[in-house]
Order: structure tokens, then C-alpha cells, then sequence
């Protein structure tokens, strides 16, 4: 049985969705054998969607200083069903940030860290004006996400 490898991603724009799409290509390499990647909206996302995830990869725009709304309210909805039940989840964050990211990275790194999610890599943050590289960045993190869940690392 696949593992899977669950997306939650808030792309809003027109660069976000090719942050999102080449974490999904970075993820689905063809020498990944045993990982299935699912993309979904924080607005999709559900806590089945979360408890039935071996490890989940975060996309969110930096907002107001913050992570998305949007973000937030798949946090909101799913925190508490997911508590006892998501500890020790491998997880990876990227925010692409206007500025700094340390709100937005603040944020979901306490709530995370309520849940006891584990931290694969450290937050991969985009930051200041658009830059082609941030795709390669994202498609590297997909990568790094599912082989390392196909190899049993984490």
C-alpha cells in the first residue's frame, strides 16, 4: 500500500499555484515508488484527510504578517479531532513572504507544535519579490518530502 503524502496548499495567485504545482512535480517523481500525493485546499482539507496522511507538506501565502486565512481556518476546523491522533506526523512548511515570513512561520510553528507535529526540514521561506528559483525551491521540498516518506526516514 502507498503512503501518502498529503498538500495542503492556499494558492491564491498565479506564482502560488506554480509554488504548489512544483511541489506536486517534485513530489511525484518517477523514482518515487510508493508515495501518493494528494493536493488540497486548506478549505478541502478535512481531519480524515489529515489522520489518513503519513506526512503533510504546508503551502501558505504570507498575509498581513500572518499565514493565509484561509490556513488558519483548516487549523481552526481540525486541531482538536486531530490532537490526539497526529502526534509525531512529519510535516514541511513553505510560505512565500512579501517580507519576512516570521509571523506567518511564528504561527503555524505553535500550533503545530501544540499538535506535535514533527518538522522535516526548516521552513522553506520565499521570500521578498518574485524569483523564478522559488519554484526549483518548492520542487526540491516536494522531492525531499516524499522520498524521504518512500525511504522510511521519516
Amino acid at each position: 500500500m502507498k503512503k501518502q503524502l498529503l498538500l495542503i496548499a492556499h494558492a491564491p495567485s498565479a506564482n502560488l499555484q506554480r509554488m504548489r504545482d512544483a511541489i506536486v512535480e517534485g513530489a511525484s517523481a518517477p523514482e518515487i515508488e510508493n508515495v501518493e500525493t494528494r493536493l488540497l485546499s486548506p478549505f478541502e482539507a478535512q481531519p480524515e484527510d489529515v489522520l489518513a496522511a503519513q506526512a503533510v507538506v504546508l503551502l501558505t501565502p504570507e498575509n498581513l504578517g500572518y499565514m493565509s486565512g484561509a490556513l488558519k481556518d483548516f487549523f481552526d476546523r481540525c486541531y482538536y479531532p486531530c490532537l490526539d491522533h497526529s502526534q509525531g506526523l512529519p510535516y514541511a512548511l513553505c510560505i512565500r513572504a512579501g517580507s519576512d515570513g516570521t509571523g506567518a512561520r511564528r504561527g503555524v510553528e505553535t500550533i503545530v507544535t501544540g499538535l506535535r507535529w514533527r518538522a522535516i526540514q526548516p521552513p522553506l521561506i520565499c521570500r521578498g519579490d518574485w524569483r523564478e528559483d522559488f519554484v526549483e525551491q518548492c520542487r526540491e521540498l516536494g522531492a525531499l518530502a516524499a522520498a524521504g516518506l518512500d525511504a522510511g526516514v521519516f
